[in-house]
């Protein structure tokens, strides 16, 4: 278990446009990833937009499918998203992620976000493995 937390966005793209995420292995099949809302991040209302939620929930899952795939690439084959909660300006968004099953070609996944021990989602999904070389791309750039 790594108790430090790594920026997995170094590369420009997407989620390094939107602050960044930051990852850590918990063990061989649970991960956190976690992203502080700023002002960008909300919607009209004042309250955290869900498309920076989905876009932080397939960044921080998608990251957990490429390690435990031994850094292959994966892609998002589906995600299933529920809103819970708000979150606002400010918050620290903790996701965790729990790896359900690895084939070889497959990676099913659940996913919670919690801010102050609430959750504001939750989340399951598929990613592909693709037969490719390993890389540290990583989600989102």
């Amino acid at each position: 278990m790594s108790e430090k937390y790594d920026q997995i966005s170094t590369k420009p793209g997407f989620m390094k446009h939107n602050g960044g995420v930051l990852f850590r292995n918990v063990s061989d099949i649970k991960y956190e990833f976690k992203s502080k809302i700023n002002e960008n991040h909300l919607n009209v209302a004042g309250i955290t937009h869900g498309g920076y939620l989905a876009a932080l929930i397939d960044a921080g899952a998608g990251t957990a499918a490429h390690r435990v795939s031994n850094n292959a690439p994966c892609v998002t084959i589906s995600l299933e998203l529920k809103y819970i909660s708000p979150s606002k300006i400010g918050d620290e968004i903790i996701g965790t992620v729990n790896i359900l099953k690895k084939t070889k070609t497959l990676v099913f996944l659940n996913c919670e976000l919690k801010c102050r021990e609430n959750i504001i989602a939750s989340a399951s999904g598929v990613w592909k493995i693709l037969k490719i070389e390993p890389s540290d791309l990583g989600p989102g750039g």
